[in-house]
C-alpha cells in the first residue's frame, strides 16, 4: 500500500464536564488535536518535560512514542496525562483543565 493512500485513525477526544470536543488523530499527539479543535489546553514545552499539560484521562488510553513521558508511575496509575506527547488509541475523555 502506497503512503498516499494511508488515512490516519481518528478518534473524538472529550472534555469533562464541559462537553467541548474535537477529532483526536491517532498519528499526533492529543495537544494538537485540541488547539486544531479550538480547545483551550494549557501548555508550554511540548515535549513531555514541563508539565504544562498535565492533564487527567477519566476513560480511553494514550500512547506515548517516548520512553520517559515525564509522569511518574503512581500519575500513570491514577490517569494522569501529558497531551503534548500522548496520542490516543481511541475515544478519549479528558477532565476540563483547572483554570
Amino acid at each position: 500500500m502506497s503512503s498516499s493512500a494511508f488515512t490516519p485513525d481518528f478518534y473524538t477526544a472529550k472534555l469533562d464536564p464541559s462537553g467541548q470536543q474535537c477529532d483526536a488523530w491517532a498519528d499526533q499527539p492529543l495537544l494538537h488535536s485540541l488547539e486544531a479543535g479550538s480547545i483551550a489546553w494549557p501548555s508550554s514545552c511540548r515535549n513531555g518535560t514541563c508539565r504544562t499539560c498535565l492533564g487527567k484521562l477519566k476513560s480511553g488510553s494514550v500512547r506515548y512514542a517516548i520512553d520517559w513521558p515525564g509522569l511518574t508511575r503512581e500519575e500513570q496509575d491514577e490517569g494522569y496525562v501529558l497531551p503534548c506527547c500522548a496520542y490516543p488509541q481511541g475515544d478519549v475523555v479528558l477532565e476540563d483543565p483547572q483554570p
